[in-house]
């Protein structure tokens, strides 16, 4: 693989709700290449957008690093001083937020905003072309707009132009497409993608959407308990799974249920962790369970080409179908 633009060794995350600690990573290990775009998946809870967010540091004031270290574009931004913060965010990093209307200052029109994103005062020659780059049809008449003056589809658009503004290394998105209509998000996506390609920087998707995360990306990371639970390619991961929860969300997702089967949703709710997970955090809802599960922590194995946090692989890839036991 090309060089790591984005190294996380044993990364532990906790909030402070007041009563008590809840803990977001439990201990996550991953390493993001240069030129890649890598998809992390997983239910809500699970510990992605803690994930992303914590290679810009953008964490709420409640969230506190108790271990571990994330370096990106070679710097160590746990311990980071504001000065390199601000520079590492303004010079290298780029954010696609889910909601584009919440991203966009809405008093502000948008020629202003893109241009404050391409540091400072380009020409409105410069700004039409970098919004044309983003598929912008029109881009005079955006230019003058207000933000509430476009569709979902134009304003996620112009929030990756933005984020493009400066040629970062690192791109994160943040369920780009999730407010937008169906019709619109493949093309959404393949405009982000085309964006990094250009521009040969790294792409993090964190998403739940798994038939656009399967066109798009090169890895996937299953995220679950706060823990990476599968990596490797994506059409590894996806076609032939090897972790029980991977092969649930698949079960669970429109699109992959045969003619007149209904969607088989994951029974049981994700862990609250008060503390590190001592055992398996996803045995209390996996038909694959033995008594091995339920009282020892796995730990990552290499396995069927990816990366696997499971003491039972090899029976779940082995299966066409999993076991139709009762999940406490």
């Amino acid at each position: 693989m090309s060089r790591a633009v984005v190294d996380i060794n044993d990364l532990v995350i906790g909030y402070d709700t007041g009563t008590r600690q809840v803990r977001a990573l439990d201990g996550v290990d991953l390493t993001v290449f240069a030129d890649e775009t890598l998809a992390i998946v997983g239910e809500s809870g699970s510990g992605k957008t803690t994930l992303g967010m914590a290679a810009g540091r953008l964490l709420p004031p409640e969230a506190q690093v108790l271990g571990g270290r994330i370096t990106v574009c070679g710097v160590e931004v746990t311990q980071a001083d504001d000065p390199t913060l601000r520079q590492l965010r303004h010079d290298r990093l780029g954010f696609v937020f889910q909601n584009p209307t919440s991203a966009l200052d809405p008093t502000m029109r948008i020629s202003r905003q893109v241009a404050l994103a391409m540091g400072g005062r380009p020409g409105s020659q410069a700004i039409a072309e970098l919004l044309a780059r983003a598929e912008l049809s029109e881009p005079d008449r955006i230019l003058h707009a207000f933000p509430h003056e476009l569709s979902g589809g134009m304003a996620q658009r112009v929030v990756i132009a933005m984020a493009i503004a400066r040629n970062p290394e690192l791109l994160i998105a943040d369920e780009p497409t999730a407010s937008l209509d169906a019709s619109i998000r493949a093309r959404v996506m393949t405009t982000l993608g085309k964006l990094r390609a250009e521009s040969a920087a790294s792409l993090v998707i964190l998403s739940h959407d798994l038939s656009l995360i399967a066109r798009h990306a090169d890895r996937v990371a299953v995220m679950y308990g706060g823990r990476i639970v599968e990596l490797g390619p994506a059409a590894a991961v996806l076609d032939a799974p090897a972790h029980p929860y991977t092969r649930a969300l698949l079960a669970a997702a429109a699109g992959n249920e045969e003619p007149g089967e209904r969607l088989r949703p994951i029974p049981g709710t994700p862990p609250v962790l008060a503390g590190r997970a001592e055992a398996c955090a996803f045995a209390p809802r996996c038909l694959f369970r033995e008594a091995r599960c339920e009282a020892e922590r796995p730990e990552a194995r290499a396995f069927a080409g990816r990366d696997v946090v499971c003491h039972r692989a090899e029976a779940v890839i082995a299966s066409d179908a999993p076991p139709r036991q009762e999940v406490r």
